[in-house]
């Protein structure tokens, strides 16, 4: 019998893009390049942008209210509590499976965590005890789809219902059960020192920076041709410029009262250093490189040997993790937790994702698409809202933009040559 051939050959590209430097040379054939991946049909997150800033344009020409200081922040903290649950289903996305009772995880867990705290236990310790909770049921969940083949639409559908029993075991039928921590409560209804605000843009600046500066040594060391420094230095400097914008922004007065309320709310740092971790996880650990290629082909990355059932099972873990911080950020700004809670925030995270550029069908996607994505349908239901239309406009707006959303991804795969299938 010959020799089988070695994984390496198998899979020759199987490093993602996350790290890899994709096409070198100058600015000028960087631009080219870019301009020639969008033709092929690799979006990205450029029609979430877009679509950013066609419906700000609107909605402040249509609503007076919309560009207020107090809007302004208001929709950044109303959008928290989506972006961090459509960051977390990104990771099961990645794999071409899908999560629908992130939702209803997270409003048992914070079920949980209402009764740990009512029983004397500190807000820290439940908080431990929530998110191992949502930890159990991702493992669960990874287990039945990795191990048993049950589809993940089916395993995580019959969560869903079943959860929503278990949440009215827990609490009963009494409806509505106050949150008495202050903590908890200032998450989402409290601000920073506006000074923190400046140190904090001026850490992320810092630390982008020196990412950025430490894959070009290593990129360096091993032999690998770097893209130009000026890419770098331009990407940390729209970093810069749009986070002190959005800074100074919110450090204005927006009380219309006589006590002055200024600074970054609490939960935006929350949700920025969710999404810089969980960058960093998928594009700087063998982890993240890994959920990319099982995503990719999944059947390429086990003759690779990756083993694809134990990232299937982590990915579904962190999903139903970061859930339950989704949850956390729900119960703070409305003080209470429910047993109905979660039943229709994990289809607005996966419309969130999939509008921000995050491909259904595995393997392409980031982070920070979702965020995009969170925003465009946060936007639509604040300037709705703001314009008194009913939630059932809403409905159908947020509907059809993840309707063109997923015929652009499906559009867009095939003319770059991929399948809409899974292999």
């Amino acid at each position: 019998m010959s020799s089988p051939t070695p994984p390496t050959e198998l899979m020759p590209n199987l490093e993602p893009q996350a790290i890899s430097s994709g096409h070198e040379g100058g600015l000028r054939d960087q631009v080219n390049a870019y301009f020639s991946r969008l033709k092929n049909g690799e979006m990205g997150a450029l029609p979430a942008v877009g679509a950013l800033l066609v419906l700000g344009v609107l909605f402040a020409s249509l609503s007076p209210f919309f560009l207020t200081e107090i809007n302004f922040a208001n929709l950044f903290v109303q959008a928290a509590q989506l972006t961090t649950l459509a960051v977390a289903l990104v990771f099961v996305i990645l794999l071409a499976e899908i999560d629908l009772s992130a939702g209803v995880t997270a409003g048992v867990a914070m079920d949980v965590f209402y009764l740990t705290t009512n029983a004397g236990i500190g807000w820290i310790p439940a908080l431990i005890i929530a998110l191992v909770v949502g930890a159990a049921i991702g493992y669960i969940l990874g287990f039945f789809v990795a191990k048993v083949g049950v589809p993940s639409f089916v395993i995580t559908l019959a969560f869903f219902l079943g959860l929503q029993g278990v949440a009215l075991i827990l609490l009963g039928d009494g409806g509505l059960f106050r949150v008495e921590v202050p903590e908890v409560k200032a998450i989402m209804n409290s601000n920073i020192p506006v000074a923190g605000g400046w140190i904090l843009l001026a850490v992320m600046v810092a630390v982008s920076a020196a990412l950025g500066l430490y894959d070009r040594a290593r990129r360096t060391r091993k032999g690998l041709v770097n893209r130009p420094i000026t890419l770098l230095i331009a990407k940390t400097g729209v970093l810069a410029i749009i986070g002190g914008v959005i800074v100074y922004i919110l450090n204005l007065n927006r009380s219309q009262g006589i006590n002055p309320i200024a600074g970054v709310p609490i939960v935006i740092p929350i949700v920025v250093a969710i999404i810089f971790i969980g960058t960093f996880v998928l594009d700087r650990t063998t982890f993240g490189r890994h959920l990319y290629a099982v995503g990719g082909n999944p059947e390429a990355a086990r003759r690779a040997g990756i083993k694809v059932n134990r990232i299937r099972i982590t990915a579904f873990i962190i999903t139903s993790t970061l859930a339950v911080i989704a949850g956390l950020f729900h119960v703070s700004r409305i003080g209470v937790v429910e047993a109905a809670a979660g039943r229709t925030i994990v289809l607005s995270g996966v419309a969130a994702a999939v509008v921000g550029g995050v491909s259904l069908f595995g393997g392409r996607g980031r982070l920070v698409h979702a965020a995009i994505g969170a925003m465009v349908i946060s936007i639509i239901d604040n300037g709705l809202g703001l314009l008194g239309l009913s939630a059932g406009i809403s409905f159908v707006v947020t509907g059809t933009v993840l309707a063109l959303a997923a015929t652009v991804d499906a559009v867009s795969r095939k003319r770059s040559g991929g399948s809409v299938m899974r292999s």
